[in-house]
């Protein structure tokens, strides 16, 4: 299977359904663990804010949601369009007794069934570089949260240096498929995430997005020499809805 621009949706469900048991110890093991520190480094930020109502958009199985329910008083709300992502992410739920503080649901990111004003924080990890239409999904974040409200953003980005950027050019397109494969015995699923990070506006165009999706003060800050990134992003007061 190949994710293409028409259908893509349809296609990014079915692909992560097929390797939704297997996620987690792909993602720990193929990033040697990293991605935990990234969504712990994205928690800490997002708790300076001491928000009360989160909503987790493309949460898969959870792991964003599970690390963000260590703020105090907060309420999550995570939604995915792969329903057995999803299934994997109500076990984890249930067995931290997390029931209560997080409830995943299934939505489309591209068509929220919340109204306006609702959260105070959108956030989402590794997930609106699949979104079939990226200024879609980040108008939809932007219009569920209140006023003053934050958006959070953990995804892959392109590094710059020498030879940072030839090692990760070669471990996505060699290494990390390889062994995705192996494991997951999917053949197109570690594929495509090379081709998704390459074709995702990151860095500052990703940063002309957020601006034109309504979002003030639009920053990036860089993780691990610029593999990833952090986007951060502001619903100002007098924000309208589009």
């Amino acid at each position: 299977m190949q994710v293409r621009n028409t259908g893509k949706k349809e296609s990014v469900r079915v692909m992560f359904n097929s390797i939704s048991t297997r996620y987690d110890f792909l993602n720990h093991f193929l990033s040697f663990g990293i991605d935990i520190l990234w969504r712990k480094k994205l928690v800490r930020m997002l708790k300076r804010q001491n928000p009360t109502s989160i909503l987790d958009v493309a949460t898969g199985t959870g792991d964003l949601a599970i690390e963000a329910s260590r703020i105090k008083n907060v309420r999550i709300t995570g939604v995915d369009i792969a329903e057995e992502m999803l299934e994997v992410g109500h076990t984890k739920v249930l067995k931290k007794g997390l029931s209560k503080v997080i409830d995943l649901q299934y939505a489309d990111s591209e068509n929220l069934p919340f109204d306006a004003f609702v959260y105070d924080a959108s956030i989402v990890s590794f997930g609106v570089r699949n979104f079939e239409n990226l200024g879609t999904g980040l108008d939809e974040m932007f219009r569920v949260l209140k006023p003053n409200g934050r958006i959070y953003i953990l995804e892959f980005s392109m590094p710059t240096n020498f030879p940072i950027l030839q090692l990760y050019n070669f471990y996505f397109k060699f290494i990390l498929p390889l062994i995705g494969r192996l494991i997951s015995k999917d053949k197109s699923a570690y594929t495509y995430l090379y081709d998704s990070v390459q074709d995702f506006p990151s860095g500052k165009d990703f940063l002309i997005q957020l601006q034109q999706a309504g979002f003030a003060s639009p920053k990036q800050h860089k993780l691990s020499f610029g593999i990833a990134s952090i986007y951060t992003g502001i619903k100002m007061d007098n924000s309208t809805e589009k």
